[in-house]
Parts: structure tokens; C-alpha cells; sequence
């Protein structure tokens, strides 16, 4: 039926027509929760000391749906309009849509399974209908029980080791030495938080028959609003909606448009006139807003427990990642920060930089044909010095200890997952039998099969046809990446044209600095094809991957997901390995340079080396990438939600706000991404790559990543509390496919990293002239006294004569002097040209290409064993987790044993109370 106005309504009976029998074992396994000593939960403990209180107290106590707050929740729009039955959740249709017959079964069905239904007409727009959903106890508490929801049912006994008497005065001095201290700032305010009981008791799968087990104080609160809204959803998706085997769920009422958006409401306003510490929260949204999404508490520890509630597992556990990924950045920040420091104060003391700088006498050979002019080498000492500040002696300690680093990150974050997921109920949870999605279904429907799980008939693609679909696949990412490198080629052409356009340029500021504009608006327009090409790469992906035909959801987004991961990791870095590595390596020498096309020659690096241009190259996109994807994440909602609000305002300006209902205010709101968490976790993977894979060239990539990660926490909150309609509750054991991306990315950046220090860098060329051609040749010395002479070495000789005629400069002149120029320098190891075999490569190029080979095997298996050595070393299972477990388990059977005999004899007493006479029975 539809509803014209609002005041029509429909309530439904609770007594389901179709009943489900679940089939239970007799042991039932009751796995304990117990809070953890951790950084990011244990400092900013949720429980309330020496506070035993329920869940059930606290939560209607936030919850303002009791007799207190009856006129309240009515006015605020989170309850029925009898002010009794909670809203679980909003379907949202309009009147003109034509799917009606469709909407009514599915409506009659919902009724059918015992929820309770109201409509309301919006105050904005006649044409949309709200309905809203109840689902009493009796519906909760068999779906609950199917859907094995684990609910508190004992208080925890805390398990403490035997100690020694040493060790436990030991520790009492210790406590109350840190009694003196002052709190750390760090810490949330304990008073200002609920005590989830969730925390302080075992739990276990909900079970009617022994329902006397769990603590219930309040049958309205026992399950808190993302439970009960998850329980609603689950129901909808089993609810047919017309005659035939596959017409069922709400998933394909929204993909056809037969009801416009579904969603479970926030608990509420986040904001309030009145003080947080004096009045208390209002409820779970104003308090995550101010404990957690306000920019006010940006350095505090996050309060993961109330995030898990309030938004499920799966996006706790996005959050419990962030913040372990940005606690984890710290070490990394530091270290990267003094390497850069190392160059700081040893500057005045590089050898290198100095020749560089006093070099007035060395020409430099031209940079490009006919424009570029000669140039003293001490023209570019601010170069030489910026080089050695990222470029220096620490640099290879700094790319071994991220390596390292990047595993101990991974290593640590599987044993900190493993302690969120025991925390959180998550060890046992197995993930329930997908559905097929509704596009597998229609194409394979002729074709079947039995499933060996369910043992029903499913539809079934061929193991030929799905060959066929993976190849035509990977040759659209084929093709798309062979578009990445069309595109570097472009941003290559781009850099040698300008490089001498500039360097004919009427600013002398320009002229002079022709390379620095060049890499300068190279990287500035190379972003921009970034940022165009991510666009058509998520189309292109979402094609492929609609072509492949996942069977269930999960498939679809892990394809998906590797298929963006791998467009824009390659679209993000292709440039930057061109620096890298082939910036500079394959133009020829002066007098016989290879040319692109047989017309431009390709770029030169600068004579302080292609280091700088590396750096730049990442500085650029990564504070470009970050400020974009911030403004992106947070500025396009806010826009889009300001623009609604106040178009509202005018076509409504007679109605106050406080008027508008709580369904009302979440409609208006932003949806989540209909990929989910896919854009939060790719922008952090992405970054982790820039932060792990080309660290060597830049040590302050970690801080930059940082200060990001820093504002991201809070921005991602802020976002999720107040910009985004609230996400259904979801539980996940872990972050998914993205973690064996960030494997990938650990080993790849061992590998760069060794060629960058290799290749890229002048740290093995400075190696071989110590120990084997300057003066401490043969003394295994390598200091600063040892390079003397090194610049020199490093630069070949080339004859002004011998220059091709369409690259020999306009004036034969240098800039500096008024004689003509017979000599240049340009970096290389060849011979000099009045030699018997003139501009040949010398003893010294081979020995450097040696070292240079040797450190990459030497680098690449020292990091390897390391890494392998420490996921070796460092259990995935902390060892007190693992007892503590054993323990409750423990703990947990001798309960239910007393609970069953006390069961028992309470039983017995109450027949005996009523006279009843029983038979025994002979033994």
C-alpha cells in the first residue's frame, strides 16, 4: 500500500508466518572477551574504574527512547509515533516510481516475518516515502540466535600469573610512582565514556533456550542499535519480492529502482548546547563526534571500542589499521628526520659539495642543443649542497631500516589484529555462504549445478568461459598500462622540448634555472594526467571486472580492488621510476647523443646528479596527492551537504530545523562510497608505497605521510560521523586483500631502494674512488679527507671541436669569460679525446658497474634475510593472548556447568514449593 500523507501508517503483527528451526550442537563453544594492554585501547580504556554497570543501563541512558525522553524522541524522529518502538531502519521510495506491485509483496512480507512498519511522507518533497522499521524482541531474538550474535552472558574473572615477591613489590612502587605523575594527555577522559559492557564480560552466541545465561537488564537495550539494524538487514535480504527462485532480497529492489535508498539512522544530532563533561553525552554519535571526530581532540588515542559499536567491525578495523599505521610512522618519521638532519650538520664538512661549489675553473658541457649556454660547475654548489642533505652517509642505513621497518610494521599489525579480533569476538566468526550476485545469476542461469556447501542446485559458468573473460581481462590491463607509458613518453617529450625553450626564455630567472622549471611544470601537468586518467582507470576497471562475472560480492571486490590498486599505482609511479632510473642513463655522450625520434635529444640530469630531480619529483606529487584526495574526501561533502541545506532553507524558510525528523536530516546526508572503504584504504596503500618504496631518495617522506595520517584519523571521523548517512554494521577478521598488497609493496621497495642507492644515487661511485682511487687507496679508509679529488674524477673531458653542428650552442663563449671555450666536462668515465682510443670508457666505469651490481645482490638478500628472519621470529599469536584464551575457555566450561546445575536446582526447589510429587527413578 502506499501512503499519501503522513499521517498513514501500518503496524504489523509480530507473529512471523514463516518460523525458522536452527539446529544447534549440544557443546556449544563460548569463546571470553577480555580487555587488552595495547597503545591505541588499553591508554584510552572505555570502563569506567571500580563501574560494573551494563550495557543496558548505560545505553538507555544515552538512548532517549524511555519515558524521560518520549517527547524528545519523537521531536528528534529515532522512534514509532506511539514513542515506544526504536527505528532499526529506513527504506526510502517515491510515490511516481513504477516498481509498485514489486514494493508491495516485498512490504507484505516484511510484515509477514514479524517487523513493525510506518510510513511517513517527507516535509521537503511529497513524492518520497519513508518507511520505518521495527523489529520487536521476539524477531531480534530469533534472528539473533540464527545469525549466532554474541551477547554478554557472565562478568569476566581476571586471570593473573603467579609472580614473584620481588616483582609484584616491584610493580606496586612502580604504580605509585606513576600515581605522581601527571595524566597523559594522550588518554581520554574515562568519565566522559560509557562503560561498554561488551569489555568487562564473557560472550556467546545468543541462544532462546538458554537465554537465563545472558545478563539482560533491559530487553530494549540488550541489543544495541548497529546489532539491531544488522538483524533488520539481514532479514531484508531474504524477503522475496515476487514469484520465482532468484526475486528475493533488498539488494535488487535498490539496483532497480524500486526503492531509492535504505540505511540505519544516527543515533541523533552530534552536537549539543550543553557541555559534554557536565551534562554527559546525549548519545553514541555526540559522543564519538566529541571523544573522537572533533578537530579539538586530534592528539588523543582513538576510542576503537566505540567505533566498532557504532559502526561494525569492518570499519573499526579500518580505523584500528590507521592508527597503528600512523603510530608505526613515527619511529620511521625520526629516523628519516635525522638522516635529513645528518645532512644538515655535516654539510659544511661534504668534500663533494665543496669541490663543487670552488669549481669556478670547470666548464660544464650544454644541458640542451643551441640554447642551453656553457656553465661553470660551481653554478650549481646549491644543488650539489641540496643533494647531500637527502644523499649522504646515512642514506643506506635509513633504506635498510625501512625495509626492516616495513615488516616489522606488518608483522606487529598481524598480532595486533589478532588481539581486536579476540577483543571483538572475531576469532571464531567464520563469514556466512555468500549470495550469488544477481548479475552471475541472469547470465548463468541456464546452466547449474549443486553447491557443495548448501547442497542446492546454483547457476554454473564454464570453466572455458571464464578463461576466455580472464584473458580478454588482462589484456584490457594490458592495454591500459601500455596507456601509462604513452603517457610518461608524453611528460619525456614534454621535458626535452621545454628544457630548451626555457633556456631561450627572456626571464633571467627562468633562463638560469631552465632544468628546475623543466622537472617543475613536468611533474605539476604529469599530476594533473594522473588525476585524469585515475577517472577513466575506475571506469575502465569497473568494466573488466563486470566482464570477468564474479559469482558473489567478495569476488567482485577483490578483483576490483586489484585491478584500481595496480591502474593507479602504476599511473602514480611510472613517472617517478623514469627519474629513477632511466632519467639521464641513455643519452649518449657529448658529440654523439641519442636522440627521440632521431630529433630531440633526450634530457641530461643535472651536474650535481638526477637525485634532486627525484626528490622534487616525489616531494611535489605526494603534497599534491594528499591536499587533493584531503579536499576530495572532506570538501566535496561538506559542499554538496551545504548546498542542501541551504536549498532547503529557501524552499522551506517558514519551517524551523528542529522540525525535521531524524530520517529526514540522514536522507539529506551523503551515502557512502558504494565501494565502501576502497578510496580510504587505497589513498593509505598508495602512500605507503611513496613512503617505502623511493625512501632512499627522500627521507621525509615517513613525516610528510605523518602529518597526513595525523589530520586523515580525524578527517575520516569527522566525515563518517557528520557528512555520511551511517553505514550498515559489517564484521571483518581483517583488512582483506589489502594486506597482501602491502607485502608486495614491502618486497618491491627492498628492491628499489637498492637501486636507487645503486644507480641513482653517487654513493658507489664515491665508494669506489675512496677505497681504491683517492688518496687513502689501499688504507681501507673511507672519510672526508678520502674524497678529495672525486669531483674531478667524476667529470670526463670532451673536445668543443667535435660537437655535432645541431648541438653545438649559438656562442662558443662562456658566460664568465670572454675567451672561447676548447674544453667541457660532462659526468662520465671515459677517455680523454686526445687519447689512442679517445672517449672509450675507463678501467674506473667497469669497477663502479661492478660495486654498483654487487651492492644490489649484497643489499637485496642482506634485507631479505632480515625480513624473512623477523616473521620468523615474531609469533602471529602474542603468547599471553594464547593463554589467556586456553584460560577462559577454561573458565568458561566450568561457568556453564554451574549455571546449568544452578539452573537445576532452582527448578527443583520451586516443585518442591508447590507440592508437586515426583517418581525416581532406579539408578
Amino acid at each position: 500500500m502506499e501512503a499519501s500523507s503522513s499521517g498513514f501508517t501500518e503496524v504489523a503483527a509480530t507473529n512471523g508466518s514463516h518460523a525458522h528451526a536452527a539446529t544447534k550442537d549440544d557443546k556449544m563453544l563460548y569463546d571470553a572477551l577480555e580487555g587488552i594492554n595495547s597503545a591505541s585501547k588499553d591508554n584510552d580504556s572505555l570502563l569506567h574504574p571500580g563501574n560494573l554497570t551494563s550495557t543496558s543501563d548505560d545505553a538507555s541512558r544515552l538512548d532517549p527512547v524511555g519515558e524521560g525522553g518520549l517527547v524528545k524522541s519523537r521531536s528528534s524522529g529515532l522512534v514509532f509515533r506511539d514513542g515506544k518502538c526504536h527505528i532499526d531502519f529506513i527504506l526510502v521510495y517515491r510515490k511516481s516510481s513504477a516498481q509498485t506491485e514489486k514494493r508491495e509483496v516485498f512490504e507484505r512480507n516484511i510484515r509477514a516475518e514479524g517487523l513493525h512498519m510506518e510510513k511517513e511522507s517527507s516535509i521537503t518533497n511529497s513524492d518520497i516515502i519513508f518507511v520505518k522499521l521495527h523489529a520487536p524482541w521476539e524477531v531480534l531474538g530469533r534472528y539473533a540466535e540464527i545469525m549466532n550474535v554474541r551477547m554478554p552472558f557472565r562478568r569476566k574473572i581476571y586471570y593473573l600469573h603467579r609472580r614473584y615477591k620481588f616483582m609484584s613489590r616491584l610493580e606496586k612502587q612502580i604504580s605509585r610512582f606513576r600515581g605522581w605523575l601527571p595524566r597523559s594527555p594522550m588518554r581520554l577522559d574515562k568519565e566522559t565514556l560509557p562503560d561498554l559492557e561488551e569489555n568487562d564480560c564473557y560472550t556467546a552466541p545468543f541462544s532462546q533456550q538458554r537465554i537465563h545465561h545472558f545478563i539482560i537488564h533491559n530487553k530494549d537495550t540488550f541489543f544495541n542499535n548497529a546489532t539491531r539494524s544488522k538483524i533488520v538487514h539481514h532479514i531484508l535480504q531474504r524477503i522475496k519480492y515476487e514469484e520465482g527462485k532468484n526475486k528475493i532480497g533488498l539488494n535488487r529492489l535498490l539496483s532497480n529502482g524500486c526503492y531509492e535508498a535504505a540505511f540505519p539512522l544516527h543515533e541523533g544530532s552530534y552536537k549539543s548546547k550543553n557541555s559534554i563533561r557536565t551534562h554527559g553525552a546525549e548519545n553514541h554519535r555526540h559522543l564519538l563526534y566529541e571523544c573522537w571526530a572533533w578537530w579539538g581532540v586530534w592528539y588523543k588515542y582513538q576510542p576503537l571500542d566505540l567505533v566498532r559499536r557504532y559502526f561494525g567491525e569492518k570499519i573499526g578495523l579500518y580505523f584500528a589499521w590507521l592508527g597503528w599505521y600512523t603510530g608505526m610512522l613515527f619511529p620511521a618519521a625520526f629516523v628519516g628526520l635525522f638522516v635529513f638532519l645528518y645532512g644538515v650538520i655535516t654539510l659544511n664538512h661534504c668534500q663533494v659539495s665543496k669541490e663543487v661549489c670552488e669549481a669556478k675553473d670547470i666548464i660544464m658541457c650544454p644541458l640542451c642543443d643551441k640554447h642551453c649556454p656553457y656553465m661553470r660547475l660551481s653554478d650549481s654548489c646549491v644543488y650539489a649542497k641540496v643533494t647531500h642533505l637527502f644523499d649522504n652517509g646515512a642514506t643506506v642505513f635509513f633504506a635498510v631500516f625501512m625495509a626492516i621497518w616495513a615488516t616489522v610494521f606488518l608483522e606487529f599489525w598481524k598480532r595486533r589484529r589478532a588481539v581486536l579480533a579476540y577483543d571483538w569476538d572475531l576469532i571464531d566468526w567464520e563469514e556466512e555462504e555468500e549470495e550469488i550476485r544477481p548479475q552471475f545469476e541472469a547470465k548463468y542461469s541456464k546452466k547449474e549445478r549443486i553447491n557443495p556447501i548448501s547442497g542446492k542446485p546454483e547457476p554454473y559458468q564454464a570453466f572455458a568461459d571464464k578463461c576466455s573473460r580472464l584473458v580478454v581481462s588482462a589484456s584490457g590491463i594490458f592495454f591500459m598500462i601500455l596507456v601509462v607509458i604513452a603517457a610518461v613518453f608524453g611528460i619525456v617529450v614534454y621535458r626535452v622540448v621545454t628544457v630548451s625553450t626555457f633556456a631561450a626564455f627572456e626571464w633571467a630567472l627562468i633562463r638560469n634555472n631552465s632544468q628546475v622549471a623543466t622537472t617543475g611544470t613536468a611533474v605539476c601537468i604529469n599530476f594533473c594526467i594522473i588525476m585524469l586518467l585515475n577517472v577513466l582507470y575506475e571506469k575502465v576497471a569497473l568494466l573488466l571486472t563486470n566482464l570477468e562475472q564474479p559469482r558473489t560480492e567478495s569476488e567482485w571486490e577483490n578483483s576490483f580492488t586489484l585491478k584500481m590498486f595496480l591502474f593507479q599505482f602504476v599511473n602514480l609511479n611510472s613517472s617517478t621510476f623514469y627519474i629513477a632510473f632511466f632519467l639521464g642513463r641513455f643519452t649518449g655522450r657529448p658529440g654523439a647523443y641519442l636522440r627521440l625520434l632521431n630529433r630531440w635529444r633526450l634530457e641530461e640530469c643535472h651536474p650535481s646528479g638526477c637525485l634532486i630531480d627525484l626528490c622534487m619529483q616525489m616531494g611535489i606529487i605526494m603534497v599534491l596527492k594528499q591536499t587533493w584526495n584531503n579536499f576530495m574526501e572532506l570538501g566535496y561533502p561538506l559542499i554538496q551537504n551545504w548546498w542542501t541545506r541551504r536549498r532547503l532553507r529557501q524552499e522551506h524558510w517558514n519551517e524551523k530545523k528542529a522540525f525535521f525528523p531524524q530520517w529526514e536530516k540522514d536522507y539529506n546526508l551523503q551515502p557512502m562510497n558504494a565501494y565502501g572503504l576502497f578510496d580510504e584504504y587505497l589513498e593509505m596503500i598508495l602512500q605507503f608505497g611513496f613512503t617505502t618504496i623511493f625512501v632512499a631518495a627522500f627521507p621525509l617522506a615517513p613525516l610528510l605521510a605523518l602529518l597526513n595520517n595525523i589530520i586523515e584519523i580525524r578527517l575520516d571521523a569527522y566525515k563518517f560521523v557528520t557528512q555520511w548517512r551511517r553505514p550498515l554494521a559489517q564484521r571483518a577478521k581483517d583488512i582483506g586483500i589489502w594486506y597482501g598488497i602491502l607485502e608486495g609493496i614491502g618486497i618491491l621497495s627492498v628492491i628499489t631502494n637498492a637501486f636507487v642507492i645503486a644507480v641513482t644515487s653517487d654513493f658507489i661511485p664515491r665508494l669506489v674512488y675512496a677505497y681504491k682511487y683517492g688518496p687513502c687507496a689501499g688504507q681501507g679508509q673511507a672519510g672526508e679527507r678520502c674524497m678529495v679529488g672525486y669531483v674531478n674524477s667524476s667529470l670526463s673531458v670532451f673536445l668543443v671541436s667535435n660537437f655535432e653542428n645541431r648541438s653545438e650552442p649559438l656562442s662558443n663563449r662562456s658566460d664568465h669569460s670572454g675567451t672561447a671555450t676548447k674544453y667541457c666536462r660532462y659526468r662520465d668515465y671515459r677517455a680523454h679525446p686526445e687519447a689512442k682510443e679517445p672517449y672509450v670508457y675507463t678501467l674506473q666505469f667497469w669497477h663502479v658497474l661492478a660495486a654498483r651490481l654487487a651492492f644490489i645482490i649484497v643489499f637485496e638478500h642482506l634485507v631479505f634475510t632480515v625480513k624473512n628472519l623477523i616473521s620468523y621470529l615474531i609469533p602471529d599469536l602474542p603468547k599471553d593472548l594464547r593463554d589467556r584464551m586456553r584460560r577462559e575457555k577454561y573458565l568458561i566450561q566450568e561457568m556453564m556447568y554451574e549455571a546449568e546445575l544452578e539452573r537445576l536446582q532452582k527448578e527443583k526447589k520451586e516443585r518442591k514449593k508447590n507440592g508437586k510429587s515426583y517418581h525416581n527413578e532406579w539408578p
